[in-house]
């Protein structure tokens, strides 16, 4: 495979095939504002603004300085890349102090991750998304929410009882996904469609698996069900929680499981049993009368007071696995690492970085779920290509 041009080669190729989103995305992950972007390059704010809404092309010598101020290969602001828009549509759940441009910076890095997962797909068939889409009725209450979260969980082959790893599951789906880098640290989650698969970004910061689990389960209530909904309102928030709480904890299964009364060494039995949090095991007792209003709120202070972690610890965060079997397989069929960051015309070190996010386990030989409850860490039977 040709290696793409470096140099004032690959600045007069991107210069007379400019792509304007390859400049947003590169400035947006470097956390520069235009203004900023400008002052390195010794360009004027509005300059850099017509390049990026496609009313100009720059020079090859501006391509050149471009591509050094913001870390990437000129080739990357070539035309002939993916460059999925959004994140109008993108469902983002942001930590408290989040500024817009954190924001941008961690939608940014879904941008290239997608345009990784873009180029495996190239030589690795990853598996079909069969991840349901089931619209939500015009004024849903609660009690569709958690309708829609048993359909689901029937759709994505879930039998009785606690989902054994949800990550996997997601990844069984079709779905990919990955950790948001540390220059991210103040946004929580956030998934998206890119095309027809979804991708989901967790906040590493929270390492450990009831909560890396009902995150991933959070987002799938996005995907699953927020089709045309607008993102990151209160109401979408909460829908996407209760189908979590749903999922994770059929009503029908664990409301003769709750005690009647505060008891945590049943709350710490059904934290190992479900793999939840005590605090979602404690909501979930509220909302089906299973605990007065005192009772939960003197529990809720409880855990306020202990703080993280948690009692009862189950390990670390679930971790993902698709991707990096994807690309041992390109490696296995003569494809190598360098050769598909070369096709994508991204900087080794920053695919190297998306890559890291999704590879957070040591390779397994097999993929029995035979063996696995909720708080284990072996994964699901997963055929992530086909035979």
């Amino acid at each position: 495979m040709p290696t793409p041009l470096r140099g004032r080669g690959g600045a007069e190729l991107a210069s007379r095939s400019f792509e304007p989103e390859a400049l947003t995305t590169a400035r947006q992950l470097r956390g520069l504002r235009k203004n900023e972007l400008a002052k390195q390059v010794g360009l004027t704010p509005a300059a850099v603004s017509q390049y990026e809404l496609g009313q100009s092309r720059p020079s090859t010598p501006v391509v050149a300085q471009l591509a050094m101020a913001l870390g990437v290969p000129a080739t990357f602001f070539a035309a002939g890349h993916p460059q999925p828009t959004m994140p109008s549509a993108a469902h983002f759940r942001s930590l408290r102090a989040t500024t817009q441009l954190q924001r941008d910076q961690a939608v940014a890095f879904g941008k290239i991750a997608w345009r990784l997962v873009t180029t495996v797909e190239h030589y690795v068939e990853l598996p079909a998304v069969s991840l349901p889409r089931l619209a939500l009725p015009s004024e849903p209450t609660r009690a569709d929410v958690a309708a829609v979260a048993r359909e689901a969980r029937e759709a994505m082959g879930v039998a009785t009882g606690p989902v054994p790893h949800m990550t996997r599951l997601l990844e069984a789906q079709g779905a990919v996904i990955m950790e948001l880098p540390p220059m991210s640290e103040r946004v929580d989650a956030f998934s998206h469609w890119y095309g027809s698969r979804p991708l989901v970004f967790r906040n590493p910061a929270k390492n450990d698996r009831p909560r890396s689990r009902f995150d991933a389960a959070h987002e799938a209530g996005h995907l699953i069900m927020h089709l045309d909904a607008e993102p990151g309102s209160r109401i979408v928030e909460n829908q996407a929680h209760d189908f979590a709480a749903e999922f994770l904890m059929p009503s029908a299964e664990i409301a003769d499981e709750l005690p009647q009364r505060l008891d945590w060494e049943a709350l710490y039995v059904l934290k190992r049993r479900w793999g939840t949090s005590l605090k979602s095991i404690v909501y979930r007792a509220h909302a089906l009368g299973a605990f007065r209003e005192s009772t939960y709120k003197r529990a809720m202070m409880l855990l306020a007071q202990n703080g993280d972690p948690e009692p009862c610890d189950l390990g670390p965060r679930e971790a993902p696995l698709l991707l990096e079997k994807a690309v041992r397989l390109c490696e296995q069929t003569g494809v190598s690492f360098d050769e598909l960051v070369a096709r994508s015309g991204l900087p080794f070190e920053l695919a190297n970085e998306v890559y890291a996010t999704a590879t957070m386990t040591r390779p397994r030989l097999s993929l029995d779920a035979s063996t696995e409850s909720a708080a284990a860490d072996a994964p699901v039977a997963l055929q992530l290509f086909p035979s």
